[in-house]
């Protein structure tokens, strides 16, 4: 099968990944053009998506027009990391940000998937003074299912 190779991390590696990540947080998201009526909305929605892989979340107005997004990805987590609780905080954190600046106080959210994700960036969300109006889960869940293949005769 051949040899594994083993990547060692150094902890200088580990410090300037980290710094990478707090400048992708705090870097500021182009101003998309504001209308009056966008300064008027007070209200949102944040919708959370974990997965196994990965963590999203969407923050639209109450009309359901996107005003920000922010996934694990893109704030510059890779591989595995992606999918762990501390990712989902930090893209929580950095969305949270992003809602103070679009003037957004009251908030619902609704949670889809199962990943690791969903309590710890929920969580981050409450730690942000936001007003929460109301928490909806989403998750598919199947009630029965596909038909079951015929049995195979032998």
């Amino acid at each position: 099968m051949g040899k594994k190779k083993i990547i060692a991390t150094n902890p200088e590696q580990l410090i300037k990944e980290k710094e990478n990540i707090d400048k992708a947080v705090a870097a500021e998201a182009p101003a998309a053009p504001v209308s009056v009526k966008s300064q008027a909305v007070r209200e949102g929605k944040i919708c959370i998506f974990s997965s196994y892989n990965n963590t999203i979340i969407v923050l639209t107005d109450s009309f359901g027009n996107v005003v920000a997004q922010k996934s694990a990805g893109g704030i510059g987590f890779k591989g595995t990391k992606k999918s762990t609780p501390f990712a989902a905080s930090k893209v929580a954190e950095a969305l949270g940000q992003a809602a103070l600046k679009a003037g957004i106080k009251k908030v619902f959210i609704d949670v889809k998937g199962i990943g690791s994700g969903r309590e710890s960036a929920l969580r981050s969300i409450a730690n942000q003074g936001f007003d929460i109006a109301g928490i909806k889960d989403k998750t598919p869940v199947p009630h029965n299912g596909c038909r079951a293949k015929k049995p195979r005769r032998l």
